[in-house]
């Protein structure tokens, strides 16, 4: 198990399309720069845990989850005040997700835990808690979880990678307003997908060593060894590949005899579809029609995808536009963690209070025009 943060706003460097006049180009990125962490744990055998999400907060607040919950079954989420673990949130953790996730089959078989040795990890109450759960802890050394943590390896870097990419998606259509923990969960939820695949964590496992067992791999990593840098491979010049053009078959440079237009309307193409029966054989000519074929169905789905790209722009400004009525989600008080029934709950009864002030204010109209008198003017 390790944890790790991501700023809600952060997303990937890219390609701008600018002014050759300007010497640089700004691009808009969403301003939220909140920071927000997650616990993760996979086992050797390629599985996932589910994920411990920690806010920055006194609570766990109800408007900070989109309506749709069912992305996020057996999640976890919490809020401390730096928006990272403490160590009554990793005792939790232990109670809450890793000691009834990975209960053996029989009571006698004994579990191993590797994590890093952050203070959380060494609390007398953590410890012992694994100690009565027969759950062996495996420290690793300090300042060696970039070459002995699996989820260093193989995992957090690709998941950062996909979150990146999925917020600068989310930017274009937000017209660069902040992400918000709404759409953090959205993001991060479509990234974990990608990222924590059974065959990237099988690979941490056998990067690190731990398993299959190879001492070979931490000792042998390009990181630890110091020579690494000196034996990087010389990278192609851009220049020479240039110099070797593609061997790609030549077309006949004949002219085509008919004078071909891009067809705008299907009529356009029955008339032009026609014509060309009409023709002999004529390579020229037919490669040119059916490159305005071609071009006239990208015209169309160019434009398609752009209507629906406002469309979607707009419905996800109008939901970031709406107003969100706060409360706080209850948890019991045997329990640090918000899991998704509790956030259900304060979503329910948050709507239920909404409407009942607009009930309110509906029936405060009516009463006022019972009061009032309605004078005719002919």
């Amino acid at each position: 198990m390790d944890e790790a943060g991501i700023m809600e706003g952060l997303g990937e460097n890219g390609l701008v399309v600018g002014s050759s006049e300007r010497r640089s180009v700004q691009k808009k990125t969403p301003g939220s720069r909140v920071w927000t962490s997650f616990i993760e744990c996979v086992s050797a055998t390629g599985r996932a845990l589910p994920p411990l999400v920690i806010f920055k907060g006194k609570s766990v607040q109800q408007q900070w989850f989109p309506h749709d919950l069912s992305y996020f079954k057996d999640w976890q989420f919490t809020a401390t005040k730096n928006g990272w673990t403490s160590d009554q949130t990793a005792v939790e953790w232990l109670k809450k997700i890793f000691i009834p996730r990975t209960q053996p089959s029989d009571p006698s078989e004994r579990r191993l835990l590797v994590l890093d040795g952050h203070g959380s990890h060494e609390s007398v109450d953590f410890m012992y808690l694994c100690y009565q759960h027969k759950i062996h802890l495996l420290y690793l050394p300090p300042h060696t979880s970039h070459v002995l943590q699996p989820l260093d390896l193989s995992v957090f870097s690709p998941l950062k990678h996909f979150y990146r990419k999925e917020v600068g998606s989310l930017s274009l259509l937000t017209d660069s307003s902040p992400i918000g923990k709404q759409n953090f969960l959205l993001c991060y939820q479509k990234a974990r997908e990608q990222a924590l695949s059974s065959s990237n964590i099988k690979g941490g496992w056998k990067a690190s060593g731990l398993w299959p067992v190879s001492i070979a791999k931490p000792l042998l990593s390009r990181l630890l060894l110091e020579n690494s840098n000196k034996g990087k491979r010389n990278a192609p010049n851009a220049a020479d590949s240039l110099k070797t053009p593609l061997s790609i078959k030549s077309w006949p440079s004949e002219a085509s005899q008919v004078a071909w237009t891009t067809p705008r309307k299907s009529k356009d193409l029955k008339a032009q579809v026609l014509h060309f029966s009409q023709l002999e054989s004529d390579m020229p000519t037919k490669r040119l029609l059916f490159r305005k074929i071609t071009k006239g169905f990208d015209e169309k789905d160019s434009l398609l995808a752009k209507a629906q790209l406002q469309i979607q722009a707009l419905e996800t400004q109008l939901e970031a536009a709406r107003p969100k009525r706060r409360r706080k989600v209850e948890t019991s008080p045997n329990s640090r963690f918000a899991d998704i029934k509790a956030i259900q709950h304060a979503q329910e009864k948050a709507n239920v209070a909404e409407n009942n002030k607009e009930d309110g204010e509906e029936s405060e109209i009516s009463e006022n025009e019972k009061n009032c008198i309605v004078v005719q003017v002919d």
